[in-house]
């Protein structure tokens, strides 16, 4: 008996044992945690005070810093270093130490800004200097394709954009929504950036981006800007007014879209092809004839655009401005004798096409300029198939009220079986009213 009350007795301490350690354990590694979180703390708040150091410009706190056994690279949470901080202040003495101590002249930030962008941005223009000849990459892009040019030009820092040029900056390279540091200049109004970057566009390759922006915003000052040339102004602006961007529309397409006279007065004084087709066949009278730019259709009219021109689905200027329900358009066409008889390539006709959009007004000049109101497509359909199909009330009750044929068969059965149910239900009680 007395030996197991032994046994028991050491095994009971031995569990203690066991349990004081783990606990000791506990105690030890609880210990850790809060100096573990100082020491990262301590750490923090040394990297901040050494970022604050660099945009100060206090060089020899940063120094101190850096023969401390700091990390010359570190950086804050948006990924700036101590070398963009003083870039951006303009800090000269400290971005030369920097360098000189191995600072990566083309570290990015996240956004991918080096300290060639931030200080173009600045217009830190010392600085600009000393990173291009450190070997800065005069043409690299940030992640939304921005290059230190463009940043220069967008806030009309003139030395930094006449050095940049000068020392090799590409401005025909484009953001990824495709504007250029000329663009960008000419947006912003900064007459003499857009001034200095035309003397250096020996090639004409950023102008046709630029123009676009100048008929878009009627600018006329920009746009004639844009097209003077010294040595051959005639054949230059001829060349530039007709060139088109990738969506292959001219400068005259833009201004005929956004109704500005003025800057479509300027291009076609200059030599603007007013029947310039883009892709689709798309002239800039049918642009304006489907924006209802009643002013700009006139315009483009009275300068001998073609009335009768028809796009690749054989759509007219005025099939566009019927499908949309600009009735004043509608009516200067037909004025000026827009073919009511045109046909696309489905057989539809002006008057089908605004009684698809429900469009009353238009469908009232039409008709009064003798529009056939039977006037059928290549599957026979009328008009007033098309609006008993769309539901369209007001149509159909005025083209019955011009004697529509209600009873008129399309080859597509469909359509008159709709055209049946709707005059069952709304229609009928309309006709009963006729004389």
């Amino acid at each position: 008996m007395a030996h197991a009350a032994a046994s028991i007795k050491k095994v009971r301490e031995a569990e203690l044992d066991e349990k004081e350690k783990n606990l000791e354990r506990e105690r030890k590694k609880q210990r850790k945690i809060p100096r573990d979180r100082m020491e990262r703390k301590r750490k923090s708040d040394s990297n901040a005070s050494f970022l604050r150091a660099a945009r100060a410009g206090n060089l020899d706190k940063v120094v101190e810093y850096l023969k401390g056994g700091m990390d010359i690279n570190t950086c804050n949470q948006n990924g700036l270093n101590a070398l963009h901080l003083a870039a951006k202040e303009g800090h000269v003495g400290l971005v030369q130490e920097l360098l000189g101590r191995g600072s990566s002249v083309d570290s990015a930030t996240k956004k991918g800004n080096t300290a060639l962008h931030i200080a173009s941005l600045a217009g830190q223009a010392e600085v600009v200097k000393i990173l291009v000849k450190e070997g800065a990459n005069i043409n690299a892009q940030s992640q939304n394709g921005f290059t230190p040019l463009y940043m220069a030009a967008q806030e009309n820092h003139i030395d930094v954009v006449k050095y940049l040029l000068e020392n090799g900056a590409n401005q025909s390279t484009a953001t990824e929504d495709g504007f250029t540091p000329l663009a960008v200049a000419l947006q912003q109004g900064h007459n003499q950036a857009v001034a200095i970057l035309l003397e250096n566009d020996t090639k004409g390759k950023v102008r046709l981006p630029a123009l676009h922006i100048a008929a878009r915003k009627d600018d006329t000052k920009s746009a004639a800007l844009l097209l003077q040339n010294d040595h051959n102004a005639d054949v230059q602006s001829k060349m530039m007014v007709n060139r088109t961007t990738e969506s292959g529309f001219t400068p005259l397409h833009i201004a005929a879209h956004y109704g500005n006279v003025n800057v479509a007065t300027l291009l076609l004084n200059r030599g603007a092809a007013v029947d310039f087709t883009a892709r689709n066949g798309i002239t800039p009278l049918h642009v304006a004839s489907k924006r209802g730019n009643t002013n700009m259709v006139k315009l483009l009219l009275d300068r001998g655009g073609q009335i009768d021109a028809k796009t690749r689905d054989g759509l007219t200027p005025l099939h566009c401005a019927a499908r949309s329900g600009h009735d004043q358009v509608v009516e200067l066409l037909l004025e000026r004798g827009a073919p009511l008889l045109a046909r696309t390539k489905n057989g539809l006709s002006p008057l089908h096409m605004a009684a698809q959009g429900d469009h009353v007004e238009c469908v009232k000049h039409l008709l009064q300029h003798k529009a056939p109101v039977d006037d059928v497509t290549l599957d026979y359909l009328t008009a007033l198939h098309v609006a008993a199909h769309c539901g369209h009330y007001r149509v159909t009750k005025l083209l019955l009220d011009k004697r529509a044929n209600p009873n008129a068969r399309a080859l597509v059965n469909l359509a008159q079986s709709i055209l049946t149910e709707y005059w069952d239900k709304q229609i009928k009680s309309h006709l009963l009213t006729l004389p």
